[in-house]
Parts: C-alpha cells; structure tokens; sequence
C-alpha cells in the first residue's frame, strides 16, 4: 500500500474475545487506521470489519449475538461491504458445531458444522502450510509460506453449492495428522482464516495487507454508514 493512499479504515469487532489487542496492532502495522469497538454506526461505516475468535464456539456465537454482530455482519454482506474472521471467527459462521457432545447453532453464513479435528494430537497448535487455489488473492505472493494455527475444532467438509452464476467460493485446505480441514475461505466480501495471521508473522501480516487492498475507501464515516443503516420500524 502507497504511502500516498488513505489508510483504510477498519474496526475489530470487540465482543469479549480475546488476544484482540494482537489483532489491532498487527492490522495497524499492516497500514490500516484500527478502531476496536462494538459501536453498530462505525461497524457499518468502516471499510473493513474484523470478527477475532478464540474459545469455545457457543460462547464466542453468544458474544457476538450479544453485541448485535450477527446484524452488522448481515447488513454489511448485503451491501458487499468486507468482513474478516479469525480462528473462532471462521467457526461461527458455519450453520453449527458441535463440542464435547453439545451441538450450537452459528451464524449460518455458510452450510456445515464445525467439529472436533480427528486427529492423535489435539489441539492443532503451530506452523502449518496451506493449499490455496490458484486464483486466490488472499494468499498472493505467499501460497508457499506457513501460519499460526492453534485449534480443536475445524471445518472438515466445504458442503455450499454453487448459486447461479455466482463465483465460487474459494476455499484454502490445511492438514494436521492426515485430517483434512479448511483453513481459509474468500467468498466473496466474506473471508475467513481458521488460522492466526495476527500470530503469523511475515506471512500474516502479508495476508493482511492482502486482505485490506481489496477494502474500498468509503469517504467519511457518516457518510458512508448512512446507506446501510435500517429503516426505523
């Protein structure tokens, strides 16, 4: 990103997660101007928004329904405005998952359930390569390097169809001891990372600034939530 280029602007959404603090600065470090709120106005005025996750997938849904973030996702997804998960972030946005014998519903953005990673050594914690598809934009310049993954839980199986004449979702695959699970997902505003970018190092922080060239630059935040916002009933 230019120097020249206004910083796109960015807000983390703050629903009780934790490891937050990491995620502002390494989007920060990444040239973004980083506002960690749960405010509904600059969620849907911010170029870009950021849901972190780490935890338990019910508890993490509970805190972000609690905040209102499944409605900021929603109303910015209709408006083709960027959104970002990580880690439990990723999660939630399945239509359920199911840990130690208790299924929860998710945010349902995507078809599928998140389940515990069959594997001899869980949880998933280090360094791991990925298998991006050749069209991504997400991983460009850095479809070879390795991530930060640190997790039990996976999506193990991509079930959506396509729609239409719709793109298809492009959806990165990881390993860990011969299971097989998604590690990323571009779709299009909605992107997801089950791994740590923030954690990644130069890998991560490349992908950030991947993610936030794709970000448009919507004028000033009151002008641009003004579109987006629901009509009082």
């Amino acid at each position: 990103m230019s120097a020249e280029a206004t910083a796109p602007r960015v807000v983390v959404l703050d629903h009780g997660s934790g490891n937050v603090r990491s995620v502002v600065r390494a989007l920060e470090a990444a040239g973004a101007e980083v506002e960690l709120t749960a405010d509904r106005k600059s969620a849907l005025a911010a170029d870009g928004l950021v849901v972190p996750g780490v935890g338990a997938f019910a508890s993490t849904c509970e805190q972000v329904l609690a905040v209102g973030g499944d409605r900021l996702i929603e109303r910015r997804l209709a408006g083709g405005l960027p959104v970002l998960g990580i880690c439990v972030g990723l999660q939630i946005l399945f239509d359920a998952g199911t840990e130690h014998g208790v299924r929860s519903a998710g945010l349902g953005q995507w078809p599928g359930e998140i389940t515990r990673l069959e594997a001899s050594v869980v949880p998933h914690m280090g360094w791991n390569t990925v298998e991006a598809p050749t069209e991504t934009r997400l991983f460009a310049g850095i479809e070879e390097e390795r991530f930060y993954f640190v997790h039990s839980y996976a999506a193990r199986t991509w079930e959506m169809e396509p729609i239409g004449s719709l793109p298809a979702p492009l959806v990165t695959w990881a390993e860990h001891d011969g299971d097989r699970f998604i590690a990323a997902v571009e779709n299009a505003a909605l992107t997801a990372t089950q791994f740590h970018p923030e954690k990644s190092g130069e890998a991560g922080a490349a992908l950030l600034s991947n993610w936030l060239r794709t970000l448009p630059r919507r004028g000033t935040a009151a002008g641009a939530a003004e579109g987006l916002e629901e009509p009082v009933r």
